[in-house]
């Protein structure tokens, strides 16, 4: 590496460097005028901290207990589709470098490392992210999950279409890339990463390439990303009957939804807005975190836009009980392999447990929205108010 990372955006510089464009476009792009993904970074900006003093934070701890499980830090490697295209097994190093760190790994149903493959690599807390593409193939692939060990099923349920991003367009991006001149200048231009393309191959969907999942029409589906856009309330139920272990709905952006998702059901929702690779125009999740927290008592996750330790510690003290990471892991991973994801990891670790000392809080147990002030909607002459007392009234007058 030709540059001492020391945040994640440091990592970010890095992958850019090292990736062809077809393929960093592929990572880091949105939905159309990527509106979206700006502001699930400009959201943060919104809330400041509000730090305690004379406080002992002479020890701290930044781990957390979910599901009965402890983690030794508040957030998680989430599911992220075609990681062998940004480093030869990428699905596998990821899923080995949140074992280490006592975090679980979310595997996608877009991997290209088999739910089999994960399960016997990782010694992580495996959770494994379901699209339904198909119902046969939905029901094939949650059986295998079950067999293979993994304790949490998450239903992805945003992507009813695909999202409209422009850069894989105007690349041509596709599991099939055509080699045309500028792809092929593009991998000449990039030998770090071509090396490892030429000796590990074009990466394959690893969940559909198995005996189980050999049904050519199902193949074609998932090749064409066609997903199941009738799936609804009716048919969650079947899901959860289904599956029989802990059950979590990602996608969902509405403090409503959120409720009728317990209600259903589900051990706990996911507030995302798939990092803004979808609905350019779609709210952050962080807009929605404080009133969803005082709908449901249910964990609550969050994802799109995490960089730092300071949104990490944020997002927990608004409500949420973990935060799934997904480009930020996808840099050191793209940059510098399993190391990369390894030290990523630890920068944010360290970066939670410094904004903790600094902000006067022992744990993340003891985070609260008294720590959080909300900024930037009210004139400069108007009291300010903290985020707890916002929450405090609407609970008391509603």
């Amino acid at each position: 590496m030709s540059m001492k990372p020391v945040n994640v955006e440091d990592y970010r510089i890095l992958a850019q460097s090292r990736l062809p464009k077809i393929i960093f476009d592929y990572l880091e792009g949105g939905a159309e005028d990527e509106i979206g993904m700006k502001h699930n970074r400009e959201v943060f900006e919104r809330y400041r901290l509000m730090p305690r003093r004379l406080v002992d934070v002479s020890r701290r701890d930044s781990g957390i207990e979910l599901f009965g499980r402890h983690q030794s830090a508040p957030f998680m490697i989430g599911p992220t589709g075609l990681n062998g295209a940004l480093w030869p097994k990428g699905d596998l190093l990821l899923a080995r470098a949140a074992g280490r760190a006592g975090i679980p790994f979310v595997l996608s149903t877009a991997s290209n490392a088999s739910i089999e493959e994960v399960a016997a690599a990782s010694k992580a807390d495996l959770w494994f992210q379901l699209y339904i593409v198909q119902r046969k193939l939905a029901e094939q692939m949650v059986r295998r999950a079950e067999a293979a060990g993994y304790s949490t099923l998450v239903l992805t349920t945003d992507v009813g279409v695909n999202g409209n991003r422009e850069r894989d367009l105007r690349n041509n991006f596709g599991l099939r890339m055509r080699y045309t001149p500028g792809l092929i200048y593009d991998g000449v231009t990039h030998p770090r990463w071509s090396f490892g393309f030429m000796l590990s191959g074009m990466p394959q969907l690893g969940n559909f390439v198995t005996a189980d999942s050999s049904d050519g029409e199902i193949q074609a589906t998932v090749m064409s990303r066609q997903m199941d856009s009738s799936f609804n309330w009716d048919d969650f139920s079947w899901l959860r009957k289904l599956w029989p272990r802990k059950l979590l709905v990602k996608g969902i952006m509405r403090p409503d939804d959120a409720e009728r998702c317990i209600s259903a059901g589900a051990d706990g929702v996911i507030l995302s807005n798939h990092g803004a690779r979808q609905l350019d125009a779609a709210v952050s999740p962080l807009d929605v975190l404080a009133e969803s927290r005082a709908r449901i008592s249910a964990p609550i996750l969050i994802d799109s836009g995490y960089r730092r330790g300071t949104d990490i510690v944020k997002a927990l003290a608004l409500g949420a009980n973990a935060v799934v990471l997904g480009r930020a892991t996808l840099y050191g991973l793209a940059a510098a392999g399993e190391a990369g994801v390894d030290h990523v990891l630890r920068l944010l670790k360290d970066e939670v447990d410094r904004t903790l000392a600094q902000i006067g809080c022992p744990s993340i147990g003891q985070l609260s929205p008294d720590y959080v002030m909300a900024d930037g909607s009210m004139p400069a002459t108007a009291p300010r108010r903290s985020v707890g007392m916002d929450l405090l009234e609407r609970q008391t007058n509603g």
